[in-house]
C-alpha cells in the first residue's frame, strides 16, 4: 500500500483517506489479514463524469484495496473506471476521460507492484 500510495500521489492525486481495516477489527477484538483501502482522487478527474452522472459519486472518488489472502498472497484491487463509468450509463460520454484515467490507474498498480513481480527487485 505504501508503493501505491506514493504512485498516487508521485502523480498529483489527492489522499482522502487510508483505512486499516485489520487495525480496526483488532480494536474491537476480532482478527483479520492484512487489509487496507486507500480513497483517493482529483476534482478535474471526477467532477466530469459526476455532472454527467451525480450517482457515480458513490464509487468516486476512486479506491483502492490491499489485502493478504489465506495464503499469504497480497493482492491489489481496485474497480477500473471504465467499469464505474458503465454502472453509471456514461459510458458514451465519458470514452477519452474514463479511458485516460483507466491507464493510469493501471500504470500506478502495475509501478507499485513490480518489484513484487520481478522478484523484490
Amino acid at each position: 500500500m505504501n508503493r501505491f500510495e506514493a504512485e498516487v500521489r508521485a502523480r498529483g492525486l489527492m489522499t482522502f483517506a487510508h483505512i486499516d481495516h485489520a487495525a480496526g477489527a483488532a480494536a474491537v477484538g476480532l482478527s483479520l489479514r492484512p487489509t487496507e483501502l486507500l480513497i483517493f482522487g482529483n476534482a478535474k478527474g471526477g467532477t466530469p463524469l459526476m455532472e454527467l452522472g451525480q450517482t457515480a459519486g458513490i464509487d468516486l472518488p476512486l479506491k483502492a484495496l490491499v489485502w493478504q489472502d489465506a495464503l499469504g498472497i497480497t493482492w491489489l484491487s481496485y474497480n477500473d473506471p471504465t467499469w464505474i463509468a458503465k454502472r453509471h450509463g456514461l459510458h458514451s460520454e465519458t470514452g477519452a476521460a474514463v479511458s485516460i484515467l483507466s491507464c493510469a490507474l493501471n500504470q500506478m498498480a502495475r509501478s507499485a507492484t513490480k518489484s513484487l513481480r520481478n522478484g523484490g527487485k
